[in-house]
């Protein structure tokens, strides 16, 4: 065997590894991008008044634009009614969990996920200053929606920083909300429910996140920022921000 034929035959077995790697990973990157959310948007059991939000909010988008996939650990903050908290359950499967997540107990909302269909949400209503999410770096998704602005900055910097806390390197904390006008800060959250895009990245990347990128699926360039977005529904324009913990 000559010289050349040794050196071709040595790196054999190196080149089929890598085929072999680039293939497996070309896989999972097809995977995580083929994740159907329409079994989770189409569940019988969200009501019809939850159905109606879809076509502002876009949930298969948004949650796409994310990345959340069948076995993740997510939590829903601020769940309310539990819009997202019944998407993401669906979402992520038996395998996963969706801590749900709001600021003072509402019986009357965490009764919906004793159904068995909800097996995997766990309800940690309490204040958001002390959130009670599992502080082991575990979660790999965590998304506070609409819901940034109603906090006071005095809450908000201890709950991102028990979300970095809780999320796993890499995980992706989402928060979508109403756009104020650029320079405004927190001025418009109580009369106009909405906050500066600046003020969020500052605060958020200020407890140790960095910002990873952006969504413009919610944004409405034309809105001109000045009206009250629970008096004028579906209207206005909503940033879409994927913080990762470093």
């Amino acid at each position: 065997m000559t010289g050349r034929s040794v050196i071709r035959s040595g790196l054999l077995p190196g080149v089929i590894f890598v085929l072999f790697a680039t293939a497996c990973s070309t896989t999972e990157r097809s995977q995580e991008k083929s994740q159907d959310y329409t079994p989770a948007l189409t569940n019988s059991e969200r009501p019809d008044t939850e159905r109606a939000l879809d076509g502002a909010r876009k949930p298969n988008e948004v949650l796409a634009f994310y990345g959340v996939k069948t076995g993740d650990k997510v939590a829903d903050i601020w769940s309310a009614r539990g819009y997202y908290t019944a998407i993401l359950s669906q979402v992520v499967g038996p395998q996963g969990v969706v801590y749900s997540a709001n600021p003072t107990a509402r019986p009357e909302f965490s009764e919906r996920w004793k159904k068995p269909m909800y097996a995997n949400v766990r309800v940690i209503d309490g204040p958001f200053d002390k959130i009670a999410l599992p502080q082991d770096g575990s979660l790999d998704f965590v998304i506070i929606h609409l819901n940034y602005h109603d906090l006071t900055p005095e809450v908000r910097i201890p709950m991102n920083k028990r979300i970095l806390a809780a999320l796993k390197r890499g995980g992706i904390y989402a928060v979508v909300d109403h756009s104020a006008k650029d320079g405004t800060g927190n001025e418009a959250a109580k009369t106009l429910h909405r906050i500066d895009r600046q003020l969020v990245i500052k605060e958020v990347t200020g407890s140790g996140f960095t910002l990873a990128k952006e969504g413009t699926m919610l944004r409405k360039p034309e809105d001109t920022r000045d009206f009250n977005v629970n008096k004028e529904r579906d209207k206005d324009d909503r940033f879409v921000l994927a913080f990762q913990k470093p």
